[in-house]
């Protein structure tokens, strides 16, 4: 039986009810044009906040010719009828481009009969622009939204998705796939990389069939801390790589609000089950923390959500973050290596065999206190100088990266009269 609306679009409100036909009007001829395409009972339905964040997605499936549409034409003559921007993701450079957009514009799915726009709407004091909406029923729309989350997370599989806080509200940039980190390449003890890599692999194997079996909460949090250049990120991009999920990486900034904390966990809950990595969680502003905690807290937003923190200073961390189980349920330390793994690292860099074995194991007890990231450009200047001059000179590059490394944890750079001037 066909619901029934007091106020039709069939009847004109104009005398009796100027403001509502002011509103109307948009709607009114939203629907006609749609019914046009084809003839129904559309309906403006309501999605929530999922609208918004639907836009980029679904233009990046348009884009990539994964979801048929038609054009059925502008809103008003008066709006851009035309969008041209920067080919790059981070709006920079010169090259442009002609891209779709919702912008008052009326697209039409017709394999789903649903229609949506972003258009203005009209009053004496002001204009305001909004999403809409239509579809033949609700259930044709859940049925939309529910094959689109899929297609999405399917799309997402193959590609690394930034979330990144704006003042504009949180942007998305999706990039192709990374160079993969073999997890054999992970430079961490045993013991760490099995709880690490067995966690992790559970909790993707059979949409988490290990935590079905022993009635656990189908969610969990590891946080990673350690001196930076240790290899956080490697073991980070090591387990994203290996693991048959969509990856999202969120960035936070100073303009991290109460609003963007959840919109991203909304983003994010709609792809589960799926990996969300937050680096530099230490970087949360003051006032966000209990809006995140508390996000952290709820079952809904954490569901199928496997969470990845770092930080490089683990005493700025808010200790209800990782007192609490339920948050981040296991903090993993990332420490400097040890004389065995330098001494492994730089053997595996010297595809070259410049080195000997006695100069190996001499530069591994040299380089006590050097980072991964600083046995690399150890290696780096040792084999410029070996190209270029036929010496190693390895003992005074490694002299050099441990004053550097004193210089900077007594902040004396500004005394240093080989400072860059920073």
């Amino acid at each position: 039986m066909k619901e029934k609306t007091l106020f039709s679009h069939h009847e004109d409100f104009r005398t009796t009810l100027p403001n509502y036909e002011d509103f109307a009007l948009v709607s009114k001829r939203i629907i006609w044009a749609l019914n046009e395409r084809k003839q129904g009972d559309w309906k403006n339905i309501s999605i929530g906040e999922t609208i918004t964040q639907l836009d980029a997605n679904l233009l990046d499936m348009m884009e990539k010719n994964l979801l048929t549409y038609e054009t059925l034409g502008y809103i008003f003559e008066t709006q851009p009828l035309g969008k041209i921007v920067s080919k790059s993701s981070l709006n920079v450079g010169t090259g442009l481009e002609i891209t779709e957009t919702f912008e008052n514009k009326l697209i039409y799915f017709p394999e789903y009969d649903v229609g949506m726009t972003l258009s203005f709407n009209y009053s004496s004091s002001h204009s305001w622009p909004e999403y809409r909406f239509f579809s033949l029923s609700a259930e044709k729309a859940l049925i939309f939204l529910n094959e689109i989350n899929e297609k999405l997370r399917q799309l997402l599989m193959q590609s690394i998705t930034y979330l990144v806080d704006t003042e504009n509200g949180v942007q998305r940039r999706n990039y192709g796939e990374q160079a993969v980190v073999n997890r054999e390449d992970v430079l961490l003890a045993d013991s760490i990389k099995q709880d690490i890599f067995r966690s992790i692999d559970e909790f993707f194997k059979q949409d988490g069939q290990f935590f079905k079996e022993y009635g656990l909460p189908y969610k969990r949090g590891i946080l990673l801390y350690g001196s930076p250049g240790n290899g956080k990120t490697t073991l980070v991009k090591s387990i994203t790589g290996s693991t048959k999920a969509p990856v999202v990486y969120w960035q936070i900034t100073e303009f991290t609000g109460s609003h963007s904390i959840q919109e991203v966990f909304g983003i994010v809950t709609r792809l589960a089950p799926a990996i969300l990595v937050i680096e530099d969680i230490d970087s949360m502003p003051e006032y966000t923390r209990s809006v995140f905690l508390n996000t952290l807290d709820g079952v809904q937003s954490r569901e199928g959500l496997f969470i990845i923190g770092t930080t490089n200073y683990p005493e700025k961390i808010d200790p209800a973050l990782i007192n609490r189980a339920g948050r981040f349920d296991r903090a993993y330390e990332i420490p400097s290596p040890s004389d065995k793994v330098r001494e492994h690292y730089l053997r595996k860099l010297d595809i070259k065999h410049i080195f000997t074995d006695e100069q190996f194991t001499d530069m591994a007890r040299r380089s006590k206190g050097l980072s991964v990231s600083q046995l690399n450009e150890l290696y780096m200047s040792v084999a410029l100088n070996w190209h270029y001059d036929g010496k190693l000179a390895y003992e005074e590059r490694i002299e050099e990266l441990l004053k550097q490394n004193k210089r900077s944890m007594k902040k004396e750079w500004e005394n240093d009269e080989h400072s860059i001037g920073f």
